[in-house]
């Protein structure tokens, strides 16, 4: 049930970025829709036993870590200004 719940925070903050995206005109909002997305991707894939190629998935959450990492060295370049 907890796992649910996280999957949908983490829907939530998959859309709350392309609200930032088209709302706010903030690219890195594109960002949290990214890696967000993927991770609800994740873990429907994990909780639910869908048989993918492992490497896919890895590849998947690599793209997530650096989409994140872009988004928060975007939102520290535009507070630092």
């Amino acid at each position: 049930m907890i796992q649910y719940i996280s999957i949908i925070i983490e829907a939530i903050i998959a859309f709350v970025g392309l609200l930032i995206v088209f709302q706010k005109k903030k690219i890195y909002g594109l960002g949290f829709f990214i890696t967000f997305g993927i991770y609800v991707f994740y873990d429907l894939v994990r909780l639910n036993n869908y048989s993918l190629n492992e490497t896919f998935l890895q590849i998947l959450f690599f793209i997530a870590s650096i989409s994140i990492l872009w988004s928060i060295i975007k939102i520290y370049k535009e507070i630092k200004k």
